[in-house]
Parts: structure tokens; sequence; C-alpha cells
């Protein structure tokens, strides 16, 4: 996410960082730089502007705190002028005071409205309402059939509309359903164009009116950069919009529309899609994005990410064996589902602040976890559970089950029994710092 631009900044932090005298002079060598990087990232113009004037403002006028490194204090004002350009707090959804909470998805063809229309359903499951999906693409047969099979995958209620019927009549029906099926918010997946024009603005225009809706929510996709903040800035200017979601940002290496859509069109980023699963959408937080283009990480979202994706009970169960000598391969083959829930491996490094910089270079395999899996699930219960009877016949047998080489199960072996010691010696140690404690207390 946004690497490309995390790379050039880190650079330029770590030499602001560096100075110890702040003058003119290096303030606009240092911001060139910075202007540089925004123009590379396909910020728009205006937004980079506007994005070094205030920086320059403030760090030529600022007055050097006593004990403070002036350039740490510098990559203070970058960051919060970076908090403010991608919108400054975090924007969530506006909920009806009165009766259902309507939301319209609004975008462009290929977007991934259809898919970000069930993620944001889920979302909305999560935190206890009760949401109901409606798609009005009469026009766009596999769009209707999409929506139907990702809302059984949710278990979520879908409205059965057809190609042969009217998209305002569809929205009419859908909140007469609504009530009856006890939902509380409708999430209207609307006709997406190739481009922005006439006819989809007046069908857009006549759902609104029926609908009513308490958001209108415009999905962008970030990958194509300054194309997709002209169509929002368009969109918003004909019909209006509460805020955006910015999908694909998992694969957006520059992050031009990320940094430039809330100043243009002047509607918050909401969410974020982060992969193609059903779980990868995310809250859009400002404060934690501008941390990791600066390369410092972003702890709040991994330990969120933690929470949702892990078994606490089962996290200190597992933690537990860890310290002693019962840790087996079946619990390692638990704790690494664990961890693949909460996404790809290399994006959760770099939630880890200096990890991302560190790991500069480093080839982290994306299936490496995987073939991990299959070798583990290619043994015996027997063999999980104790390893050390694994000899050269059963390690060709695993490695041919698993789809892998001799020395991979070699490899995993040697690394899990390593693990083990160290893990089970850390645990000696624990136990006899606790000891020891107990002693002092006149406890032990």
């Amino acid at each position: 996410m946004l690497d490309n631009l995390s790379d050039r900044f880190e650079g330029i932090v770590k030499r602001i960082q560096g100075l110890h005298k702040l003058t003119e002079e290096n303030i606009s060598e240092s911001m060139r730089e910075v202007r540089m990087a925004l123009l590379e990232a396909d910020v728009n113009v205006g937004v980079v502007k506007k994005f070094i004037a205030d920086v320059k403002q403030q760090a030529v006028g600022v007055e050097t705190m006593r004990g403070v490194n002036p350039g740490h204090q510098v990559v203070k004002i970058v960051h919060d002028e970076l908090v403010k350009t991608l919108g400054g707090q975090t924007e969530k959804i506006n909920f009806a005071e009165r009766g259902p909470t309507v939301i319209l998805m609004t975008g462009l063809q290929g977007s991934g409205k259809t898919t970000t229309t069930a993620k944001l359903a889920r979302n909305l499951s999560s935190q206890g309402y009760r949401p109901m999906l409606v798609s009005v693409d009469i026009y766009r047969p596999a769009a209707l059939e999409q929506l139907k099979v990702l809302g059984q995958q949710l278990d979520v209620p879908v409205f059965d509309s057809t190609v042969d019927m009217d998209p305002i009549d569809i929205c009419r029906q859908a909140l007469d359903a609504l009530k009856q099926t006890g939902c509380n918010v409708l999430v209207v997946d609307t006709a997406g164009r190739l481009h922005i024009d006439d006819n989809m603005m007046d069908e857009l225009a006549r759902i609104r009116q029926t609908v009513n809706p308490t958001e209108i929510l415009f999905v962008a996709d970030s990958m194509t950069g300054q194309d997709a903040v002209t169509a929002a800035r368009e969109f918003n200017e004909r019909i209006g919009m509460t805020g955006v979601v910015l999908t694909k940002l998992d694969g957006d290496t520059r992050g031009g529309a990320a940094l430039s859509i809330k100043q243009v069109t002047g509607a918050p980023i909401k969410f974020m899609g982060v992969g193609e699963k059903i779980n990868q959408l995310e809250v859009f937080h400002p404060e934690r994005i501008a941390g990791r283009i600066l390369g410092m990480g972003d702890v709040l979202s991994l330990v969120e990410k933690a929470q949702e994706n892990i078994d606490q009970k089962k996290a200190e169960s597992q933690a537990r064996k860890m310290f002693s000598a019962s840790f087996d391969l079946n619990d390692f083959l638990e704790q690494m589902r664990m961890i693949k829930k909460m996404g790809p491996l290399d994006q959760l490094v770099k939630m880890i602040p200096g990890m991302g910089s560190a790991l500069k270079g480093v080839e982290m395999d994306p299936y490496e976890l995987t073939r991990t899996e299959a070798i583990i699930c290619s043994m015996t219960p027997k063999e999980r559970s104790t390893p050390g009877i694994i000899n050269s016949s059963r390690k060709r047998r695993i490695a041919e089950g698993s789809g892998t080489e001799t020395m991979e199960v070699n490899r995993l072996l040697k690394n899990f029994l390593k693990s083990k010691k160290m893990m089970k010696k850390m645990g000696k140690m624990k136990k006899g710092k606790e000891s020891s404690l107990l002693d002092q207390l006149g406890m032990g």
C-alpha cells in the first residue's frame, strides 16, 4: 500500500531529521524533495502547491523547542499536514435517527462497487446492524447475480431484483421488503458506467429522490489516480456525495487519489478496500495512513486486525503451550492460520514501526505460509504431535504429498525445533523470575 510514496518519504524524513538548525535554505531544499515525491505519486498539482506552502510557512516560523531536534519538529509539521490533506479525522457512516438507514453505492464500472457493497454489509453486520442488499444494475445481469451470491456467503438478505424491472420500482419494493424482513439498513448497489454520462446522472437523481439516502458513497478505484479524483469531483458536483470508498489501495503504490480526493471534492474517504476478500474493507484513518506514508507504522490497525481475527482464549492457551514442552506442530499450524486470517504477511510487517525500512530489499515470499501449511497437513496426526519420529522415508512422503521438496520439510522441522527450544528456555526464565518474586514477598 502506497509503497513508492512511503519509500520516498522515509528517505526525506531521515534527511530532515538530520537537520540541527533550520534555515530558509535547507527547508526549501527539503520541500523540493517533498514536492517531487508528491508529484511522482500523481497527487493533484493544486493539492501539492497548498501542501508545500502550508508546511513551509509553519516550518520557517517554527520556534525551536529546547531539547528537541529541529528536524523532528519539521517532520511533525509534515505529518500533521498529511493528516489534514487525507481528511483530518476518521469519518464513519451516518445512521438515520428515525426509520431505516439507506446507503447509495455509486461509481464507475470496474471500480469494485458490487464487491464493496457486500463488504460494507459485512462491516455493518459486525457492528450489530441488520443490512439488506439490493442491486438496481439491470444493465448488467452478472451484477445482480454476483450480489445474490455474496449475500448468501454473508447470510445477508438480498432483494430479488431482475433485469426486466425498473430501477425506481426496485427501490420502492426493496424499501417495503426491508420493513418486512426486520432489517434496518438498505445498501443499494447502483449501475456503473464506463464514464459519467447524462443518462446515468438522471437515473441516480431519480433513485436518490425515491430512497432519500442517509449516505451516498462514491466507490473509486485508487489505481486510476487522478482519473478517479476527476470522476469523483464531477459526480459530486452533479449528484452530491457524503463520502468516498477507495478500492484496490493494497495495490496502489503511488497514493495520488488518497492524497487528492478530499481536498478536491470536499468529501471524506470513509473506507478503503485492501484486498479482494470479503473481510478486506477497513475504516479509513487519516492519521494512521499518514504514519504509514512516513514509515512510522500503524500499530493500532495491527492490534485491531489481531482482535478481529484471533481467538483470545486460544491465543492465551497456545502462549502457555509455547513456554512448555507440549507445543507441537498442531499448535504451530493453528497459530499460523490465525496469522493468515489477518492478511498478507508483507502488509502486516509494514504496520510495525521501523520494520518496513529494516526489511527493505528483503523478498518476502507470499506463499511461504501456504507451503508450510501444506507440509504440516501432509503429516499424520502422530507425526504432528511427535515430529521426532519423522525419518527420511517419512520426509519423502510428506514432500510428495505437499508438492514440495525434502529440503523444505527439513527446513521446517529444523526451524520448529529451534523455536521450541528457545521458547522452552524463555519459559524456564519466566518461571524463575516469578519464583524469585514470590520468595522476595515471602510467598514462595
